[in-house]
Parts: C-alpha cells; structure tokens; sequence
C-alpha cells in the first residue's frame, strides 16, 4: 500500500504504510498527500455495549408503550418486535453503516437468544457484519434477554449459537431476573470453558444485592480465568473500594450513561486498572427512542452524567470510548504512535475536550490507512 500523508492535523501531521501510523521520517516521494486543513485527529472509538438485533434504524417510527419494570420492558421489546417486518440483517446492518460514517471501529453487539427468536437474531446481525467486515469488527454476544433459567431451551440455544455465530456468551441479572445466582454462573462459565470464550454479564440489579453479585462474579472470573465484563453494574455507583477486587479478578466493565440510571465510578475504576467501555445499549428500539450509535455524542453524554468540567476530565470521557473499549474487545489501541492501526478520525475542533462537547460530525473516517469517509 502507498504512504499516506495526513498533513496539518493536530496535534501532528500522520504518516501510514501497509495500515499502520510510520515515523514521518519514512516519507517517500510518491507519498500521496491529503491536507487536513487543521483537523484534529481522534482514535476510532469503539461501541462496547449495543443492541442491534432490536434497533428500528431507517425504518417507520415505533411509538412505545408505557413500562414500569425490567420484565415490562421485555415483554414490551417481545411484543413489538413481533410487528417488525424488515429482517434483523436489514436494521442491524443500517444502524452498522451509519456507525461506521461516524467512525466506530468496532462494535460488541448483545444479540438475544431465546425460544421466541431461535437463533435468528444471531444469524442476521452475523450476516450484516460479514458484508461489512473490513469497515468494522464486530463481536456477538449470545444474550439471555428472556431470561436463562427462566426461559426453558435458551441454555441449548446459547451453547448452539457458540457455534453458529456468537462470539461471547451474556448473562443478564442472575437473581434479579433468574432468581439463582449460583445455577445461573453455573451455566455461563461452563458454556464459556467449553468453547473458549469470554463472559459479558448485564447486571441491572442494584444495592447490595447488586453487589453481592459483582463479588460472586469476579471470584468466578479469576478462579476461571476466564475473560468478563459486567455491563451496567448500576449498583456499583460510589463503590469505588470494589475497584482493586475487580482489577484482580480481571474483570472490566462497560457504561452506557442512560438516562437516570446510575454510572459506576469510572475514573477511580481506570485508575485502579479496571478497563471500563462505552456503549450506546438500545438505539432507537422497543426500550428507548432515543440513541444514535454515535460514540462521539455517547462520549459527550458521558461527560454530562460525570460532570465532567476540565480539559482533562473531558478527555477522559472520550478516552473510555476509544481506549477502553478497545482494550475491552482486544483491539490494539490507537495513540498515533509509529507501529499503531491507523484507524481514526478527523474533526473539526481544537482538541479532544472540544470535540466532546461540540459533538462534531467526522470530516474524514480512516481505517487501517483507507479513507473510507470524507465528508465537506
């Protein structure tokens, strides 16, 4: 591949060979040249927690029906999605496209698994990354939406998914929604030993309750040794004295700042080591109107719910979205060092503290050294 010259960007001018950023003493007389204008370059950010399978991307308006609880929001996800008549691969792979114009590298998709769907959800969220698979990667959760336990077959359906397409296997609340923390971990580690791969829990449930089962799940984890995130955690919010239990289980965690539900202590989380991710979680679904997969706009929502105020407060907020979602899915880390993907972006703003308050739309999507957006 020819050299690319990303020139008058800041912080610096970027060189890429073969994909990757090279010491801009490597220049060569037939680099092509690409003048930024000034444009600020931000590391590709990644989605660590989206639904996909659930999403009504550019498709008719969905009005929602009023929900008091987690089960009426699952009942009401069920019913609705009952109405939807473009396949799963059509909306998934919609909500992929319009991510992919805003720069995200990489997506961990939660895809529900349960006897109602079968496996379809799996397959067409499978089918819509493969067509898409050099714009962006994309892991599969198999997710208990309905409940593991709960719902009798979803067990045999995760275990086959593991071979038909998912990457991971999810939990979702073991007490608050299967009432068996024990039966219920019992099954996800099982499954995840069996096949090798990692364990991304929901975890909705709050309090010391809550608690109790972050404690229970990384003992799991590091006696396992298997890979595991928590998603949500909401009852994590000022438990900052869990931080070192987690770092040593080596557990990470993925925030989606919704609405009024709480956020776990991210910055004490990264200081202590804990990789924490950001995710959009619902994009205009049966669950919420609202969400876009713009995880420069997630990262701005981030900063809100944190107060986030300083230069480098806000920062970090963009940070999570790009370095620790990276981490969190195993991507190599984007700081426009010589040896780094060169998979970015660039937008219009002085530095990264701006541009997550601005919310600027990307100019110009980069990834592995191929502009693959350029907008005006």
């Amino acid at each position: 591949m020819a050299q690319i010259l990303f020139t008058h960007v800041r912080p610096h001018d970027v060189l890429v060979e073969d994909g990757r950023v090279v010491p801009l003493e490597r220049r060569t007389e037939d680099c092509e040249v690409v003048d930024c204008g000034g444009l600020l370059a931000l590391p590709a950010p990644v989605d660590a927690h989206i639904h996909p399978d659930k999403t009504t991307w550019g498709q008719p308006w969905l009005s929602r029906t009023p929900a008091g609880t987690l089960r009426d929001l699952i009942e009401g996800d069920v019913a609705a999605r009952a109405g939807m008549t473009a396949p799963v691969a059509e909306r998934a792979g919609a909500l992929m496209d319009s991510a992919i114009a805003r720069g995200t590298r990489a997506w961990r998709a939660h895809v529900d698994v349960a006897p109602v769907y079968g496996l379809s959800n799996v397959h067409g969220v499978r089918e819509a990354a493969q067509a898409r698979g050099d714009l962006l990667d994309v892991q599969i959760v198999a997710f208990p939406q309905l409940g593991l336990l709960t719902a009798p077959g979803t067990a045999e359906l995760m275990e086959r998914s593991l071979r038909e397409g998912a990457d991971i296997v999810g939990g979702l609340d073991p007490v608050g929604v299967d009432g068996d923390l024990h039966g219920h971990l019992d099954l996800l580690y099982g499954m995840a030993e069996r096949h090798a791969v990692p364990v991304d829990i929901h975890l909705h449930d709050r309090g010391e309750e809550g608690v109790a089962q972050v404690v229970e799940i990384a003992r799991r984890a590091r006696s396992s040794g298997v890979p595991t995130t928590i998603s949500h955690a909401f009852c994590l919010e000022g438990r900052e004295d869990l931080a070192e239990t987690l770092f040593e289980a080596g557990v990470s965690l993925t925030t989606c700042a919704l609405g009024a539900s709480p956020i776990p202590p991210v910055g004490p989380l990264r200081e202590a080591g804990v990789p924490v991710g950001l995710g959009s979680d619902g994009v205009r679904d049966p669950w919420t109107p609202f969400g876009d997969g713009d995880m420069i706009n997630r990262a701005h929502l981030l900063a809100y719910r944190t107060d986030a105020r300083t230069d480098e407060e806000l920062a970090a907020c963009y940070e999570v979205a790009a370095h620790g979602g990276a981490a969190l899915l195993g991507l190599e880390p984007v700081r426009f060092q010589p040896g780094d993907p060169a998979t970015f972006v660039l937008v219009r703003a002085e530095s990264m503290a701006q541009a997550v308050v601005d919310r600027p739309t990307p100019q110009v999507v980069v990834r592995d050294g191929r502009v693959i957006q350029a907008g005006s």
